[in-house]
């Protein structure tokens, strides 16, 4: 095809031109087609727009005369071959808008879908975070109630214990009436029902408190090591690794393996020695949530609570 460049004047039906325009087609474009297609149809026309829609210069204005009469008229089918072939031009233009915007759409769709399932997560890990918040909080409330239970009955116990060496009688009434409250709530505060193994988790962890009084920073790593095996299997219950603990492992011996009431403690969290009595393993079909997030409470009241374990009774 000649260059734009040139000062070629292009002569072109008017009819045709007009038609041309008419079917949509910008006049510079419609010129050319006329013009190359040496003005004979409107249908060779629209075959030179066809086979040059790519061409980068076919919508520069060039210089046209229209000064060409062309009276022979177009035929039915030739008119519709005409449209049909404008029409498919359309489509093809408006199917690749159409297929530009479809990764665009895809990319949107996958980003609201990720935020939705972040903000999911985001939900669930702050409502077990204050789940755990909530049942550390009530452990330790119910333990720092308990504390004060005792010291109250050991104070009133040492009244008596100081009053019947100075030679006062236990039967006088002005010592026995200050005593009844305690007495009674002693009997008041006794279980009326089986052990939960909730309290039975709390009694290993006094024991091994009372068992290792005089080294109280090795029960506190103890108790630490502990919360990490439980919190792990609270994070990952499916991952096997952290529901098998070897027991010949030198750092498990060193931080609870050695304390008495530590592989009680785990046993309770469901664990259990293998045949070989070389590991304690947790099986996935006995993992009790509820209770390993009792365990962890526990744990974190014990590591808080000054009075922990530290009483007797």
């Amino acid at each position: 095809m000649p260059s734009d460049h040139e000062t070629t004047v292009l002569e072109v039906d008017k009819k045709l031109l007009k038609e041309l325009e008419g079917f949509g087609f910008p006049l510079a474009r419609a010129a050319r087609a006329l013009h190359y297609s040496g003005n004979a149809s409107l249908g060779d026309a629209i075959n030179w727009i066809v086979d040059h829609e790519n061409d980068a210069e076919d919508d520069e204005m060039p210089l046209i005369a229209v000064n060409i009469e062309i009276e022979s008229p177009q035929p039915d089918h030739m008119m519709e071959e005409v449209e049909k072939k404008a029409q498919e031009k359309r489509d093809r233009a408006h199917q690749r808008k159409e297929e530009e915007k479809k990764p665009e759409s895809n990319s949107e769709k996958q980003r609201i879908h990720a935020g939705k399932e972040l903000l999911e997560a985001k939900l669930t890990a702050a409502e077990n975070e204050r789940q755990r918040f909530l049942a550390t909080r009530k452990a330790e409330k119910e333990e720092v109630k308990r504390a004060r239970q005792k010291i109250r009955q050991k104070i009133e116990a040492d009244k008596v214990e100081r009053r019947r060496q100075l030679g006062f009688s236990s039967e006088n009434p002005v010592t026995l009436n200050p005593s009844k409250p305690i007495v009674q709530d002693k009997m008041t505060s006794l279980p009326v029902m089986t052990i939960t193994k909730a309290e039975k988790m709390r009694e290993c962890l006094r024991s091994l408190r009372r068992n290792h009084k005089e080294d109280d920073a090795r029960v506190k790593r103890a108790f630490q090591t502990l919360l990490i095996y439980v919190g792990n299997i609270v994070k990952n219950p499916n991952e096997e690794k952290y529901r098998k603990i070897r027991l010949g492992n030198p750092l498990f011996q060193d931080r609870v393996g050695s304390m008495k009431g530590g592989i009680e403690f785990l046993e309770l969290c469901g664990f259990e020695k293998t045949e070989g009595g070389d590991f304690l393993h947790l099986p996935s079909d006995k993992l009790d949530m509820e209770g390993l997030n009792a365990a962890g409470s526990l744990l974190r009241s014990a590591m808080t609570n000054p009075f922990f374990g530290l009483l007797g009774g």
